[in-house]
């Protein structure tokens, strides 16, 4: 994302401190990306609290709102998402990665790869056929399979609260580079990528995502406190990539957000950019840990 505000679970955190920094982050509504934030969280919390099914639920929902905004984000390039095999793929990875494990995750994964490449060519074939296939590969491999390791932390020991202390990481890495950033951020950390992030704010993010690591390892999930500060390390590197990663698609595509269906926020993709590069390094940890 370019910008980040509190409670918003991805990057390094705020602009450095210019003028033209401070200027552009007072471009966002932040009451209202608090509000929204916050909303989010407690729909998260509702969808975990009784059953798993809602939880996974929810991700479905989730994944089909990003791969509909990068459908739109696309079509910018003259690139054609098929997105009705790429949205029934989606939704089979994350029912068969509750139902079936890691297994049949990639399974699903590697199914929907074959749907919309088949889907594509008997449309039309070529160049372009080949590059709206090309993209709907990235596309399933971007959104719904990365999302697909989050629904295999619930299928872990302690499911819900391996989730719930994934997401505070998340959340931690954000609200740490932000505050630090916004305060402290005077060292730009890829400015030909997204100029308002600072060395400062992943510093932020760093000690933060460590903390809470710590004491989320310690006391939801009764594990070693090395092993929170290695998902906290981890949580702010990865956050990182995945943020920076979609910057360069966006500017790729000359765009500011990915869509605007959350307020303050830009779009879900916006929202969940981290999330999604942050989920199978954390599944993987927790996975030796267990």
């Amino acid at each position: 994302m370019a910008d980040h505000h509190p409670l918003e679970p991805a990057g390094t955190g705020g602009p450095v401190d210019t003028p033209a920094g401070r200027s552009s982050r007072a471009g966002r509504n932040l009451p209202a990306a608090v509000a929204v934030g916050v909303g989010l969280l407690a729909v998260l919390a509702a969808s975990l609290w009784f059953r798993p099914e809602p939880f996974v639920a929810l991700v479905v929902v989730v994944v089909g709102a990003g791969l509909w905004e990068l459908r739109q984000a696309f079509a910018r390039r003259a690139i054609d998402l098929p997105l009705l095999p790429l949205l029934v793929g989606a939704a089979g990875m994350q029912v068969s990665a509750w139902a079936s494990g890691a297994e049949a995750l990639l399974v699903a994964y590697f199914l929907t790869v074959g749907a919309v490449v088949v889907w594509r060519v008997v449309d039309g074939q070529g160049p372009q056929a080949l590059r709206d296939a090309a993209a709907a590969v990235f596309a399933a491999t971007y959104v719904p399979l990365l999302a697909g390791f989050v629904v295999l932390l619930l299928d872990q020991p302690d499911g819900e609260l391996r989730v719930v202390l994934f997401v505070l990481l998340a959340v931690a890495n954000d609200t740490g580079g932000y505050a630090a950033g916004v305060l402290l951020g005077r060292h730009p950390l890829a400015p030909t990528v997204s100029p308002k992030k600072s060395w400062e704010g992943l510093g932020g993010s760093v000690v933060l995502a460590v903390l809470v690591g710590v004491v989320g390892a310690v006391y939801l999930l009764e594990l070693s406190p090395l092993l929170g500060v290695a998902l906290g390390v981890l949580t702010a590197v990865t956050a990182t990539v995945g943020d920076l990663a979609e910057s360069l698609v966006k500017r790729d595509l000359e765009l500011k957000d990915m869509g605007s269906l959350l307020p303050g926020h830009g779009g879900v993709l916006d929202r969940i950019d981290s999330l999604l590069v942050t989920a199978p390094f954390v599944y993987l940890v927790l996975s030796v840990a267990a």
